[in-house]
């Protein structure tokens, strides 16, 4: 069964500030025993040419002093600071909570191990002052390494607009980007909790977005990653292996998008059968979207199934 997300018990703490509800953007900082490495992304908001923007800080149940940290940075009054804490839910949980707080026109992501470039601020928002429009659901700009270079690929020099799943599928773009969305739009399709378990793909809500709306392209880095050892994306078997249900959930998603082709909703119910039969769900077939590739799919779901069991024994 999916779980209902928890509201009470929320505790928030923020920084007022008369200037609090005129700011268009929120850059968002998930969090969870981060305090080693967040003070890297409060230095580099710090530094940001513009200050017209909300720091949110969502504090997925660190036991590490993260509020005592953040505390002290509110007490400092150099950036205007909002802190939610919450039992552990896991990236999506944290997300979803963010998004149910945030005010500003656009949002941002900057995870707890990232930062930003100093003009990232400026750059999104004279981007969007000059480009507005209803008819998008938002940015995508680059991700680059401490070193500065692009992770992956460029956006395509001859394209305006694409939605995040051309650029992948269509337009063989490659690496994480940073995505910049529209508040009033990130609202809509929450992620699920599932009890004991801490992961949903992200990209099921972008996805989603994908269906209405393309995005606007600036092919300008917006945010400096460092891929940490404890960090989600180092430890994906390990997440595949706990979060079966939220890796079930996300498959059949991916395999009703109205754009994919079919051999990408192939892969996706081979990996809807490994996460099947990790739950022992004897109805997966009847619960698929794609009844025959998934059917299809069996053989190499379930050769997935075992090298999964195999590399966490």
């Amino acid at each position: 069964m999916i779980s209902k997300r928890v509201q009470p018990g929320h505790k928030v703490f923020t920084q007022q500030s008369e200037v609090t509800k005129v700011k268009k953007l929120t850059v968002f900082t998930p969090s969870y025993n981060r305090a080693y490495c967040l003070h890297q992304c409060y230095n580099s908001l710090r530094e940001q040419t513009c200050k017209d923007f909300i720091w949110l800080i969502i504090d997925d149940g660190s036991t590490d002093g993260t509020k005592e940290l953040v505390m002290d940075w509110i007490a400092e009054n150099e950036l205007d600071i909002q802190y939610v804490r919450q039992e552990n839910q896991g990236m999506h949980g944290a997300h979803n909570t963010a998004y149910d707080r945030i005010e500003t026109e656009l949002n941002v992501c900057i995870d707890s191990d990232d930062s930003m470039p100093p003009n990232a601020v400026e750059e999104i928002l004279t981007f969007w002052e000059a480009n507005r429009s209803e008819d998008v659901s938002g940015i995508i700009g680059l991700d680059v390494r401490t070193d500065g270079n692009i992770i992956g690929t460029k956006l395509p020099d001859h394209l305006e607009k694409s939605t995040l799943f051309d650029l992948h599928y269509k337009h063989g773009m490659t690496g994480d980007k940073k995505l910049v969305y529209r508040t009033a739009l990130t609202k809509m399709y929450p992620y699920p909790l599932f009890k004991g378990e801490k992961y949903v793909g992200l990209a099921y809500k972008y996805y989603k977005l994908d269906e209405d709306y393309p995005m606007l392209l600036l092919n300008k880095p917006l945010c400096i990653v460092e891929y940490l050892p404890d960090g989600s994306s180092n430890n994906m078997l390990r997440q595949y292996r706990k979060n079966p249900k939220g890796f079930a959930f996300y498959r059949k998603e991916l395999m009703k998008l109205p754009f994919a082709k079919k051999t990408f909703k192939f892969r996706q119910a081979i990996h809807y059968v490994s996460s099947s039969l990790m739950i022992k769900n004897r109805q997966f077939i009847e619960e698929t979207p794609n009844k025959l590739l998934t059917v299809f799919a069996i053989p190499l779901g379930v050769v997935l199934y075992v090298y999964v069991l195999a590399k966490q024994n």
